[in-house]
């Protein structure tokens, strides 16, 4: 099973949420709480597909 799309997947979510964390000071409030959710559920996503891997890991 090739793994390289949920790689990048999982790399680019968590840069994501460090991204909007260092930078949360120069956001427009309105776009700071659409960016966070969005983030938030990306990185749930992501943490779903690490554990996903790891539980089909021995199989």
């Amino acid at each position: 099973m090739d793994t390289t799309a949920a790689v990048i997947f999982i790399i680019a979510a968590f840069s994501l949420g460090v991204i909007i964390i260092m930078k949360r000071d120069s956001l427009p409030q309105r776009s700071r709480r659409t960016l966070a959710l969005l983030s938030i559920t990306l990185i749930a996503f992501a943490f779903f597909f690490i554990v996903y891997y790891l539980f089909n890991l021995g199989a």
